[in-house]
């Protein structure tokens, strides 16, 4: 087998991407990553992957126990990074829908927010071993751990994340249908159409890093907030722009588009057949990816 680092790029940056959340800060540490790399003796290296592994989640370690202190003082809430997916929509077209499930599972907007809540050293155990597969003895390895404290970390991290994902989550079809549905209703101002769309207790988070004129500094509660915010404010949808539905994180979103860039992303969480959480990215610095 041929390897090189860069058969093995689009693979860190997967991993990266999903321990911090951040498109950017995930080069940053594929690229770090690379410099160690050209650094240690090639006759050193046993298994070029595993090496590799080990120094980027490492790496992407640090970067959270950083990024943590970094965020208490971000103004408002704050939303990960969305980037493009279109391979979602190849893996769709292929008829495979184990593999699109695992995509959007796991580079889903709200699968990063959970694992926002897990402490780095969890969150690395439950992504290596759950989404990419490793074996315990070989987390353990590539993190200076023990078998044993990988498997209790790993056990709490799947049991909180368990405990807060959604219990009937919309399927894909009823998803999109509900998004294309919302578009509609906020373009055409139905509020009856959007009431029915909308939860009793839907919440909407809207991430603009104080530098977007006019974004909720916390998240909106309750239908009526929630609408009086979507239909009275065009904050992150102004005149003149072209909304598209495009794959985000794996699911379908809104991107908002003001001339050749995007101006905002919408997100929407959905459980038994209403929308249950909205999210707006409207940073410019996060929608570079988009």
């Amino acid at each position: 087998m041929n390897e090189s680092f860069e058969s093995y790029r689009s693979y860190l940056f997967a991993i990266a991407y999903r321990m911090l959340g951040s498109a950017m800060d995930a080069e940053d540490m594929v690229q770090e990553t690379w410099v160690r790399y050209q650094a240690t003796p090639p006759e050193t290296i046993r298994s070029l992957k595993a090496y590799l592994t080990t120094i980027l989640t490492r790496l992407c370690m640090d970067q959270l126990q950083l990024a943590h202190r970094k965020r208490e003082q971000y103004i408002g809430p704050w939303l990960p990074e969305p980037i493009l997916t279109p391979e979602a929509t190849a893996i769709a077209e292929t008829g495979d829908p184990e593999r699109r499930v695992d995509l959007e599972e796991s580079v889903s907007l709200a699968f990063l927010i959970l694992l926002e809540q897990l402490q780095p050293f969890e969150r690395a155990v439950f992504l290596l071993r759950e989404v990419f597969g490793y074996e315990f003895a070989e987390v353990a390895s590539m993190l200076g751990k023990t078998e044993a404290a990988c498997r209790r970390s790993f056990s709490r991290a799947k049991l909180h994340l368990q405990q807060h994902r959604p219990r009937f989550p919309a399927s894909p079809d009823t998803h999109r249908q509900l998004l294309t549905g919302f578009l509609s209703a906020t373009q055409g101002g139905d509020m009856e159409a959007l009431t029915g769309m909308l939860a009793e207790e839907v919440t909407l988070w809207a991430d603009g890093g104080g530098k977007t004129r006019g974004a909720a500094t916390r998240p909106v509660l309750g239908r009526a907030a929630v609408m009086r915010f979507i239909l009275g404010t065009r904050r992150f949808w102004p005149e003149g722009a072209r909304v598209e539905v495009e794959e985000v994180n794996g699911q379908p979103a809104l991107v908002v588009h003001v001339g050749d860039h995007a101006f905002s992303v919408l997100t929407i969480e959905a459980e038994q057949g209403r929308i249950q959480t909205i999210r707006i990215l409207a940073n410019p610095d996060k929608l570079t990816h988009v």
